[in-house]
């Protein structure tokens, strides 16, 4: 009796051992993701290539593990030139013919694009209004975007309002006929 008591009380233990691993191993599995945010917070801005003003067709978001993405897409812009684009934080967002456009966030990006005009249509090629979100765009539950708004630009200059948690570090880079904008979760190397 004494062995099978011995016995029974070894594999309670053993098996509190093993369930402890199993746990830890959980643990160890749900680590954070290691990310870039080296991109800083400061203006990022490129001069276009010369007569390259290709028209904004839509702008959509996406959702990652270590940033909030807004994609910009043009027509026809692949692989002819830069596309201007200015992009930085701004205390206000401001429409030089009606004033303060309201946005919620604890900062505001905004970013300064090609035209929402077709030259080959003559009509607008984004249908932006203007003070309101972005249309077909649902930030609901993203980690850093929390609002978007579309403000009509000098020239016919696409100027969009992104309101975020905080001002964080960002980077702007160039795909064909793509202008994407990210926008890290935090400032540390984790997400």
């Amino acid at each position: 009796m004494r062995r099978l008591g011995t016995a029974l009380a070894a594999l309670a233990l053993a098996g509190a051992g093993l369930a402890g691993t199993a746990v830890t191993a959980q643990a160890d599995t749900g680590a954070s993701a290691v990310c870039e945010t080296g991109w800083g917070s400061l203006e990022k801005r490129v001069t276009p290539a010369e007569d390259y003003r290709p028209p904004v067709t839509n702008v959509r978001t996406g959702q990652h593990e270590c940033f909030d993405r807004l994609v910009i897409d043009y027509k026809g812009g692949s692989g002819t030139g830069d596309i201007g684009y200015r992009v930085k934080y701004v205390d206000k967002l401001i429409s030089v013919g009606t004033g303060e456009v309201p946005i919620s966030g604890g900062a505001i990006l905004q970013i300064a694009v090609s035209p929402n005009h077709d030259p080959e249509t003559g009509t607008n090629s984004y249908p932006g209004t203007h003070g309101q979100p972005l249309p077909g765009v649902d930030i609901t539950g993203y980690q850093t975007f929390k609002d978007t708004r579309y403000v009509d630009g000098l020239e016919d200059d696409v100027v969009i309002g992104v309101g975020v948690r905080a001002r964080l570090p960002f980077r702007v880079t160039q795909s064909g006929d793509r202008l994407i904008i990210d926008v890290a979760h935090s400032w540390n190397a984790t997400s």
